[in-house]
């Protein structure tokens, strides 16, 4: 891999986010009649919040104070200015707070779940794919698999309910919602990463039992065509033995699709469980998007789909430039 090469991808990268940054700015001030300011305070009127004689006033005063009062090109440049210092402004529905406060709050909670989750159904989907197809394979997995290629078929919202009703209604073995004790301070301490871990274990489970069966089939596909392959031919006739020609030949060469698949569901874990987030009403970063959308809050939903289209971005990349090492076969070089 050239010192060029890299330059370019990163120079890539930054385009791309550019680009998607643009989008984020200039589509939905083309929609006709999106105010985010006039139609947020429109909402704390009708709950008698704020007086309907007084939102042009408030509606003016906010417009100016947020800049929305000025040209597009000026918005538009102050807007960069401001991504570029990861500055997405103040929290229309959490005012004053900021909203990359909120974000920074959120975050470590659906970083720490969804990357648990996600990395453990990977490892355990790739390995029980990869078996499933080896002869010398244990005869349990015939009887494991099933059910798990069943549950992929599943949503991970629908296995969080079930999990609920039976889990921590029926046998209440786990808390029913939240992160962690109400009233609980953060704090790094081993008593309370467990407590996390204890409230997090829910949905976890939903998302590892929906994700492990797709992982599982991805890898056994891929693992049928590797088998009938030249290369494990020879390895297997030189007399190598079983576990080295499995790991060595066959997994290390049909992992590299299931290694872009979990390089863009890493890309896309800042962006939270939505719907697993709201069901166990945990204090992540898809809980906040979703009250930002039902809040009207286009400030705090800019500010997450920016930090999503950055983690896809950096995925992507590092995807990229990791593809080499994964499989020396691979070169980055104009043809």
């Amino acid at each position: 891999m050239t010192p060029g090469y890299v330059v370019r991808r990163v120079l890539l990268f930054v385009l791309v986010v550019w680009m998607a940054t643009s989008v984020i700015f200039f589509l939905p001030r083309l929609a006709p009649g999106r105010d985010p300011i006039r139609e947020r305070l429109m909402m704390m009127s009708v709950s008698g919040s704020v007086m309907q004689s007084a939102i042009e006033e408030m509606a003016r005063a906010y417009e100016a104070r947020f800049g929305l009062d000025q040209p597009l090109y000026v918005q538009y440049f102050r807007f960069l200015g401001d991504i570029v210092q990861l500055d997405f402004n103040v929290s229309l529905m959490m005012y004053p707070s900021r909203v990359i406060d909120l974000i920074g709050q959120a975050l470590p909670w659906t970083v720490g779940l969804l990357l648990t989750a996600t990395v453990l159904a990977f490892s355990l989907g790739t390995l029980l794919g990869g078996l499933s197809t080896w002869p010398r394979a244990p005869r349990a997995l015939s009887y494991l698999l099933p059910p798990l290629f069943a549950f992929s078929a599943v949503p991970y919202y629908l296995l969080g309910i079930l999990l609920v009703y039976l889990f921590a209604l029926k046998l209440p073995i786990f808390p029913i919602s939240g992160g962690a004790p109400t009233g609980t301070l953060p704090s790094f301490t081993i008593g309370y990463m467990l407590t996390v871990a204890y409230h997090s274990a829910l949905p976890a489970l939903s998302m590892v039992l929906a994700a492990t069966g797709f992982w599982a089939l991805g890898m056994r596909g891929m693992m049928v065509t590797t088998q009938g392959e030249d290369f494990m031919i020879m390895a297997e006739a030189k007399g190598l033995k079983g576990w080295r020609v499995f790991l060595h030949y066959g997994m290390r060469t049909a992992i590299l699709p299931q290694i872009t698949a979990l390089a863009l569901s890493l890309g896309h874990i800042v962006s939270g469980a939505l719907l697993v987030e709201i069901i166990f009403q945990y204090p992540g970063v898809g809980t906040l998007l979703y009250k930002a959308i039902t809040g009207f809050d286009f400030f705090t939903i800019n500010g997450i789909v920016f930090f999503v289209i950055v983690g896809v971005g950096i995925a992507t990349l590092l995807l990229d430039l990791s593809y080499h090492a994964l499989d020396p076969r691979i070169k980055h070089a104009r043809t």
